[in-house]
């Protein structure tokens, strides 16, 4: 569920997004009910079924305040059953706006997993990614999350930021790790059309990030975060042993997810669709009785298979190698690959290193520009 509200919008952020400092949450929680009754309609789905996950994702959900994560869950119950101890139920938050207080609103309501975007634990390089906290606050935050009674905590970091941003990254991984959490994502800077960063960058007043920068950085956190006994179980994810994001495995998984709010894509084999961009207009066609969608389209077999490979290959599940092996020529050889040391064997499964992953777009597009054997 994409929760379109905040309070500042970032100069990197392309997302669906409305800045508002006292979001209409009750609208929200209203179009997010508009829109699973326009799902069990259309689906003819008996209500009931047991929730596996839920994801309430943004946006900046602790502008929910304390009572909108509890009405939110109410109107789930109604369609759907939360079970509290099958149903992973994560929510994400900024640590500007997260206390102690919400979090224990949240968890009475259901909520037992908590992703806070923190992005930084340096203060010049939040001030220069327009974030409301300092690192004070961020690590504040973490403890008001114990404090709620959240075991299951995950924290998101930023890197491959450009070059005029001074940063010492070993100092931040080895402050993250202190801070003992279960999880922990990190996502690469990118340079998205029509936001502030890329007019800055065409003006001149930024330079673009920097691959080479991306990808020592890149190794430098994973390095740090594996030695402090984290899995490295996903290109971009870092999890303490049995606490890996089991929401985000079924996208890698291709399971069925629902997806609800602007902007939100959703997978229901074989049809993958997206939803109405923006907030207004996305409540205006519930509101009005056209559904959510902006478009929707059916993924073949050939798309199937490989995104298939695609996704087991971005995870330390990794890739059979008989399916693998069905493919020849193009630049798809996997014996070239093992032998610069982008995959390895492991459990007879051929699974990305850490230099894979970084080239792993090279892999698959090899792949599919590959003939059949």
């Amino acid at each position: 569920m994409h929760f379109p509200f905040c309070a500042h919008r970032c100069h990197y952020c392309d997302f669906s997004v409305t800045r508002a400092a006292a979001p209409p949450v009750d609208r929200w929680v209203s179009a997010i009910e508009r829109e699973l009754a326009w799902w069990f309609e259309r689906g003819g789905w008996d209500r009931g079924a047991v929730l596996d996950t839920i994801f309430v994702g943004g946006g900046t959900p602790s502008l929910m305040g304390s009572t909108g994560m509890e009405e939110l869950g109410g109107r789930i119950a109604a369609w759907f059953r939360v079970d509290p101890v099958r149903t992973e139920w994560t929510a994400e938050a900024n640590p500007a706006s997260f206390d102690a207080r919400l979090g224990a609103r949240w968890r009475a309501a259901g909520v037992n997993r908590l992703s806070l975007g923190v992005q930084s634990l340096d203060d010049a390089v939040l001030t220069w990614l327009g974030r409301l906290h300092d690192r004070r606050r961020a690590t504040e935050a973490v403890s008001e999350a114990r404090t709620a009674g959240f075991e299951r905590v995950s924290l998101d970091l930023m890197f491959g930021l450009p070059p005029d941003v001074a940063r010492d990254l070993a100092a931040e991984a080895d402050a993250l790790v202190a801070l003992d959490v279960s999880h922990m994502s990190l996502y690469g800077l990118s340079v998205e059309p029509r936001t502030p960063l890329a007019e800055w960058i065409r003006m001149g007043r930024v330079r673009p990030p920097d691959e080479d920068r991306y990808a020592a950085e890149y190794r430098l956190l994973s390095r740090r975060l594996r030695a402090a006994g984290y899995e490295h179980y996903e290109v971009s994810n870092f999890a303490r042993p049995g606490e890996r994001c089991r929401h985000n495995w079924s996208y890698w998984n291709r399971s069925s997810y629902l997806a609800l709010g602007p902007s939100a894509h959703g997978f229901l084999p074989p049809i993958r669709s997206w939803n109405v961009f923006r907030w207004d207009r996305y409540e205006r066609a519930l509101l009005a009785g056209h559904g959510p969608l902006e478009g929707w389209e059916r993924v073949g077999s050939a798309e199937e298979e490989l995104e298939r490979i695609w996704l087991d290959l971005r995870t330390d599940r990794g890739l059979a190698p008989e399916l693998m092996e069905e493919f020849a020529g193009n630049g798809a050889r996997p014996e070239d690959w093992i032998e610069a040391g982008w995959l390895e064997e492991r459990e007879r499964r051929w699974v990305a290193t850490i230099e894979g992953w970084l080239r792993l777009d090279t892999i698959v597009a090899a792949l599919a520009g590959a003939e059949r054997r």
